[in-house]
């Protein structure tokens, strides 16, 4: 039979409470200030970029009797035109577009071959160590710490030694070396992160150096090769010292030909074309970021500064 509970009868204490953990409020104190210092410092750094855009599409006489953090009246992209195809660079006018196939020649080649010649150090000094690795590996991290306004007189005379001075080959070169200790870093930290069970697997398989490599370490790596993409396309694509030394006047990157527009004495200067020459200095390492930062967060979590 079932028990009736008659009517009247109190409750047992807690019988009708809910259970669990009572839900916490969105709104809390230390979520609001967490959040409004997020978003003052976001403000902080995009508010530059914000006063770029507005005043590249103004014209000089807004700018010139205008409020500088106000919005464009009659957006123009006159000024975006000028900086990209006939802004003066010194004696020439051919605006940035020239530096920015120069810096396109020089990020490509230096990329590619300083990430691969990294990767493969790192997955040497981690899983193939020969004799004096670990002091190689020494002299790697200590010329990633040396300035590179030492280098700059000993660059020059090796660049010159070998015929290539002020060309591109020699700015390619120069990004090459620099790049490679820390990314070398990078890849030995990453790689050492990774089960050395697959490693010791393929070799008792008879796998050798270069198929473990290709087949086993790099499919596992792209996180890694993530971080260092980024690193080096920003670093390279932002380099002004290299490129103003070794270049040479015909093979000036994007970031020299931007110095030079803003920095020219011909008439009056164009805050306008300034601006939008800044902007699209910065939109390659900018693109590049945005597409695959959710990766290289990934990459830098997974072990890419990890000793």
């Amino acid at each position: 039979m079932t028990a009736t509970i008659p009517a009247g009868t109190p409750m047992a204490a807690g019988a009708n409470e809910p259970r669990g953990q009572r839900p916490k409020p969105f709104f809390t104190p230390k979520k609001i200030m967490l959040y409004t210092v997020l978003v003052f410092f976001s403000l902080y750094y995009l508010f530059p970029l914000y006063v770029m855009l507005t005043t590249s599409l103004k014209t000089m006489p807004e700018i010139r009797f205008g409020n500088i953090f106000a919005l464009p009246t009659a957006p123009s992209f006159d000024a975006w035109f000028k900086a990209w195809s006939s802004a003066c660079t010194g004696l020439t006018c051919n605006g940035l577009a020239p530096g920015f196939w120069n810096s396109v020649k020089i990020t490509i080649p230096s990329t590619i071959v300083s990430i691969f010649i990294a990767a493969v150090n790192g997955y040497a000094l981690v899983n193939w160590r020969f004799k004096g690795s670990e002091i190689f590996f020494s002299i790697l991290i200590f010329g990633s710490f040396i300035p590179y306004q030492v280098m700059l007189y000993p660059l020059v005379m090796i660049t010159r030694e070998l015929g290539i001075f002020g060309s591109l080959q020699a700015v390619i070169l120069i990004h090459t070396i620099f790049g490679m200790p820390i990314l070398t870093l990078l890849f030995r930290n990453y790689f050492a992160s990774l089960p050395q069970e697959l490693f010791k697997a393929a070799r008792v398989d008879g796998a050798g150096f270069w198929r473990i490599f290709f087949e086993i370490m790099l499919p596992m790596s792209l996180p890694i090769f993530v971080v260092a993409l980024i690193l080096q396309i920003t670093g390279i694509w932002n380099d002004f010292l290299f490129g103003v030394v070794f270049a040479g006047n015909v093979n000036y990157p994007m970031t020299v030909q931007l110095n030079n527009i803003v920095n020219s004495a011909q008439g009056t200067p164009e805050y306008n074309v300034n601006m939008a020459a800044t902007v699209l200095t910065g939109l390659v390492p900018l693109t590049v970021y945005f597409v695959s930062g959710k990766w290289f967060v990934r990459g830098v979590a997974a072990g890419a500064v990890k000793g």
